[in-house]
């Protein structure tokens, strides 16, 4: 093993312990940035004006109303502006818009000294427009070429021989749908300036050091003039990686014209109008396989549906064109990708980041093609494993394709796949309304930032002299136990007992130039941050407890809170550290990790963007009602390749969560915009909890059983663990195609099922309605999907 996955002796890690925050979180103590402004003096509230059309051009804002209503201290508009009128990185999101993008943009706010008295003055503002035409569907945005950033192509082989030689060739389109982040908390900023006019922001943000550049080039400034700190926050799953930025630029330019602390928190109805979702997407196929359904070809154009401006759509559609073969060997593939330009919300990062829909494309394809070939769903996927030697379409050899061989036969052993396929089938045979469907999915996702230069992390730890230890990293809470993890790494690395240990929270001024913590990275950036500072006071404390010893600093090790030799003689490790400050020995670090064995050429799309890739399964079995499409989630087993893992709990909470957020997604969360002639084009209508369906307890399994694989120790990555953040959220696959093989039940065998995503009771009442009342000659009249010999 490389000094980087060893573990110690008597190592915190490995230990389930509960997340650092919980008692906080239970007992309502954890406080998130909004909780900040009772603590603050004169705090100034600010609020959106929002023009409601899909598409219009800003002719006049008028804001004198709005400047009587009593309360209102200022309208902040793209005059007030001193450095850059733009909150992205690509310079196509304009903080005060001159043309209204979407329905809901805000194009200004309004300060004041309550939240009424802000409310009031926005609704006072009068805002002249100018109707301009407006694309809401992907569907029009193909037909108008409305397109944006750069078109991607992974291609290897020659897919159209090969297509035109294989035995069995279908094609089909599928669209599917994004999602809405619901995070508990809001996007929120509280924004404060000091009398050296430095800049301090309270962001609920996943990229504190982007947050940081924006806000500085929105005033002008330069980074070292802004501080941005996240405490923690109720949630993120991507959609707190770019769009908090323009939320505290906002609060930041009212604190530096008003000289007061100025807080933004959007309610739920603007968040959920005004910030961007998972990317819906549309795919066009075509899918060849042999005799005995080895896939032999694919050929799938990707459009993904970007919203109003770029964001991370570009990184997004490329981790999708990655993800496209999902746990399967296709000889010969070319996948294309495009981003559709629509007059909707700009969308962004989310749990997957583009994995999700690439992988779902061939999911679906695999189960609407099975019962066509006469071959068992479970069995096609499994005959099309990855295997040993083999590489991806972009040219990243498959590690360790074994483990996801052993994950499926495990999982069909614990989960006693046959046995209850067989008593499915009776239960089937014996009700005419109700059916069972059982199916089982893999998953093998690729873990690093797509972009190299991302792939890096810094972190600073103190040991004070007291012996007690505070460690400062480049990662943010969200609540999916990263604080946790870095205690007991630190601990870990430096012998002592977690409760040592304590984690600040994170902030520009103390680790700079920090990634965002996304792509299911963090605890491997920052944890290898962590283990480096910590290794290096280690190291020096070794050299002082040798002395002090008098042995060979060989023979020392730091263990149980304790330095110790082989012969039995220690020194407690608070009398070591009182020691080592009287000998003058620096008690600081600076860490640093840069993931190696990265490669990745983007404009051939081709190279090893990934550290390694997770694998997974899961087995569903689900109950469907022909009388309305509802369904229930009878059991799930799950099977997930976590390495050696960290923390335990933490890593079987994250399965548990990835997996239900991934089952919302597929089967609930059903996201609809106006797309009438009407004045209300472009609208959300599904912008509350009253009309947008989130899964809850009801949701659900109702048997729900979770094992991390043994004897999977990643070489190469920190302590031998491997990221869990957003892998189980396709594990959520097995219910979608368990509702496939459920609705199949009630036609004639080998009919292939269409099913929508998000297979919502409604979707699902129509595939059975579709099933049921099928002609012979279905085949054909599948909606795109047709068989050639």
């Amino acid at each position: 093993m490389s000094a980087l996955s060893e573990r110690p002796e008597s190592p915190s890690i490995g230990i389930a312990r509960p997340h650092e925050a919980a008692a906080a979180h239970v007992r309502g103590t954890a406080l998130y940035t909004d909780d900040l402004v009772a603590r603050t003096k004169d705090v100034l509230h600010a609020y959106p004006v929002q023009v409601n059309e899909a598409h219009a051009k800003v002719l006049a804002i008028r804001t004198e109303a709005a400047e009587a209503v009593p309360g209102v201290v200022r309208v902040l508009t793209a005059a007030d502006v001193p450095g850059v009128n733009d909150s992205g990185v690509h310079h196509d999101e304009p903080l005060f818009p001159s043309e209204v993008m979407f329905y809901g943009h805000a194009v200004c706010w309004v300060l004041g000294e309550t939240l009424e008295a802000a409310r009031l003055g926005a609704a006072a503002v009068e805002v002249d427009t100018e109707a301009l035409p407006s694309l809401v569907t992907v569907g029009e945005a193909i037909a108008a070429g409305s397109f944006q950033g750069e078109p991607r192509v992974v291609a290897r082989g020659d897919v159209d021989p090969a297509l035109a030689s294989s035995a069995h060739v279908f094609r089909g389109e599928f669209d599917f749908a994004g999602q809405e982040h619901f995070y508990l908390e809001t996007q929120c900023a509280l924004a404060h300036v000091d009398e050296s006019d430095q800049v301090f922001v309270q962001s609920s943000t996943q990229h504190p050091s982007e947050t940081q550049d924006i806000v500085a080039h929105v005033l002008g400034k330069h980074s070292h003039e802004v501080t941005v700190q996240s405490l923690r926050m109720g949630g993120g799953f991507g959609g707190k990686e770019w769009q908090p930025h323009g939320y505290a630029a906002v609060a930041a330019l009212g604190a530096t014209l008003t000289r007061r602390p100025v807080r933004l928190r959007l309610t739920r109805t603007q968040d959920m109008t005004m910030t961007g979702k998972r990317h819906g997407f549309r795919a066009e196929w075509s899918v060849g396989f042999d005799a005995d359904g080895k896939l032999q070809a694919l050929d799938v154009v990707l459009t993904a549906d970007g919203g109003w401006s770029l964001d991370l759509s570009e990184p997004v559609l490329a981790r999708a064109l990655c993800h496209v073969d999902n746990a399967y060997w296709i000889p010969h593939v070319r996948a294309m990708g495009r981003i559709a330009k629509t007059n909707k919300t700009s969308q962004t990062a989310f749990r997957g980041f583009g994995g999700p829909q690439g992988m779902l494309v061939i999911e679906d394809i695999l189960g609407r093609c099975a019962p066509l070939l006469g071959i068992d769903p479970a069995e096609l996927r499994r005959r099309n494993f990855y295997t040993e030697g083999q590489d991806t379409p972009y040219g990243m050899p498959v590690r360790h394709p074994e483990r996801l061989h052993r994950i499926w036969q495990q999982l069909l052993d614990s989960g006693d796949a046959e046995r209850r396929q067989a008593e499915i089938a009776a239960y089937n045979a014996k009700h005419a309304h109700a059916k069972r469907g059982l199916a089982i999915t893999p998953v093998k996702f690729g873990i690093s930032f797509n972009l190299t230069a991302f792939n890096q992390a810094g972190a600073l730890v103190h040991v004070y002299k007291d012996g007690s230890v505070l460690i400062n990293h480049g990662g943010t809470e969200m609540g999916q136990g990263l604080h946790t993890k870095m205690l007991q790494v630190a601990a870990t690395a430096l012998g002592v007992p977690p409760e040592k240990v304590r984690l600040a929270p994170t902030r520009t001024d103390k680790v700079p130039n920090t990634s965002a913590t996304a792509a299911s990275s963090g605890a491997d950036l920052n944890g290898g941050a962590v283990k480096n500072a910590c290794e290096q006071i280690r190291d020096r404390l070794v050299a002082v407890a040798a002395g002090k010893l008098g042995v060979p600093e060989s023979d020392v090790r730091i263990v149980r809170g304790a330095a110790r030799t082989s012969s039995g003689e220690e020194i407690g490790w608070d009398e070591l550290v009182h020691a080592a400050y009287f000998d003058r020995v620096h008690l600081s670090a600076a860490g640093y990790y840069r993931t190696e064995g990265l490669s990745w050429d983007s404009a051939t799309m081709s190279g090893s963007p990934f550290k390694y890739f997770a694998y997974g399964a899961a087995l569903a079995e689900v109950e469907v009602d022909d009388f309305t499409g509802a369904y229930r989630t009878r059991r799930v087993d799950i099977v997930h390749d976590v390495g050696d893992s960290l923390s335990p709990l933490i890593d079987i909470g994250q399965i548990e969560g990835g997996f239900v957020q991934g089952m919302g997604w597929l089967t609930l969360e059903d996201l609809r915009w106006d797309e009438s002639d009407r004045p209300s084009r472009g609208r959300l209508a599904t912008q509350a909890a009253s009309t947008y369906k989130l899964p809850s307890l009801s949701e659900m399994p109702e048997e729900f059983n979770v094992t991390l694989l043994a004897d999977a120790a990643e070489e190469g990555a920190v302590y031998g663990s491997k990221a869990v953040g957003e892998p189980p959220l396709m594990l959520a696959f097995a219910v979608r195609e368990a509702l496939r093989q459920a609705v199949a039940a009630f036609g004639e065998p080998g009919r292939s099922v269409d099913l929508a995503s998000p297979a919502t009771p409604e979707a699902v009442f129509w595939a059975i309605d579709r099933v049921v009342t099928a002609a012979p000659e279905i085949e054909a009249q599948v909606p795109d999907l047709v068989g050639q010999p």
